[in-house]
């Protein structure tokens, strides 16, 4: 499969200044910009942004970054699934996961998150694609939000569906550990049947044990 990346942006207003929302990012123009220190939810600021320069050297990869000026203040990463995970049993190349979305907590409710999966789907090649994501409330900020759990889970729900992303029924165990928890889909047009039946099976693979 080839994997087209056509680069798209738009400009929002914010109480705290205008960000352009830009992506699939080069590697080249990501290692390139400053990256924000309060971006810290899954390692450290240096770690991440170089993990996210990997990431857009993926043949697969995109990364759709929301920049003030010259440094980057959220992020949102495709790529394949995880190898431990069940999405990848089925060596689809046209499912890919919205694997992580950060904004740096000055800009949060400026609606960055959802501008980053507008911007993600303004790209005509995502609809050769089963875009997932999974969603667990242990990696949610309810600490620094003040939400609780299923104000969270609505919060996020509302910011996917902006991306068209959908809430999917799963068996997965770790989805299914807590009622919070859940997979969001978004299925290309331009997904054949075939693929669609694959998912479903990796959707359900614990069907038979009852």
């Amino acid at each position: 499969m080839e994997h087209k990346k056509t680069y798209n942006a738009k400009e929002i207003k914010t109480p705290h200044g205008n960000l352009i929302i830009e992506g699939p990012i080069s590697a080249e123009k990501l290692a390139g910009y400053e990256f924000h220190e309060d971006l810290i939810a899954f390692r450290t600021p240096t770690q991440q942004h170089q993990a996210l320069v990997g990431i857009a050297d993926l043949t697969e990869g995109r990364i759709i970054i929301a920049r003030h000026h010259h440094t980057i203040v959220g992020y949102a990463t495709y790529l394949y699934p995880d190898p431990l995970e069940r999405w990848s049993e089925g060596k689809m190349d046209n499912l890919i996961e919205l694997g992580a979305i950060e904004v740096i907590p000055k800009f949060r409710g400026c609606a960055v998150g959802k501008n980053l999966l507008i911007v993600s789907m303004m790209d005509d090649a995502m609809e050769d694609y089963i875009t997932i994501t999974t969603e667990y409330y242990w990696h949610w900020d309810l600490k620094g939000t003040g939400l609780n759990v299923w104000e969270y889970r609505k919060v996020m729900e509302k910011m996917m569906n902006a991306g068209e992303l959908e809430w999917y029924a799963t068996d997965d165990p770790e989805i299914c550990s807590h009622p919070a928890n859940c997979l969001m889909v978004k299925i290309g047009k331009r997904v054949d049947n075939e693929s669609i039946q694959k998912f479903d099976r990796l959707r359900f693979m614990n069907r038979f044990m009852y």
